[in-house]
């Protein structure tokens, strides 16, 4: 099971971190990513991860403003995003799976998400 937090209300150009707590063992072939989805609109890719090692991927949207990071120890990803948009605004999932891949699809567990609401 994946736990998100972090989320929240935050002004344009301001900062936030989401966490992703796994309760369950991370094998080492496993890909974490972050998808989110605004109203009325498509899950879209965020960023991913491979487990076992600092392999990453992101959006171009997103690309230079936001970094994904993993702990290890604490079975924790994280997304940082900094300079947030309101266009940024939306419901943020972390997620697992064995392809890194861009692809919701591809990932075949999902946290409950968290709100990320960027104020004007």
């Amino acid at each position: 099971q994946l736990q998100a937090s972090g989320g929240g209300l935050v002004q344009s150009a301001g900062s936030l971190r989401l966490s992703c707590v796994a309760s369950g063992r991370i094998y080492s072939s496993y890909v974490m990513g972050w998808f989110r989805q605004a109203p009325g609109k498509e899950r879209e890719f965020v960023a991913t991860i491979r487990w076992s090692r600092d392999s990453t991927a992101y959006a171009d949207s997103v690309k230079g403003r936001f970094t994904i990071s993993r702990d290890k120890p604490k079975n924790t990803v994280y997304l940082q995003m900094n300079s947030l948009k309101p266009e940024d605004t939306a419901v943020y999932y972390c997620s697992a799976g064995i392809q890194f891949s861009s692809d919701w699809k591809t990932y075949t567990t999902w946290g409950q998400g968290t709100l990320v609401t960027v104020s004007s």
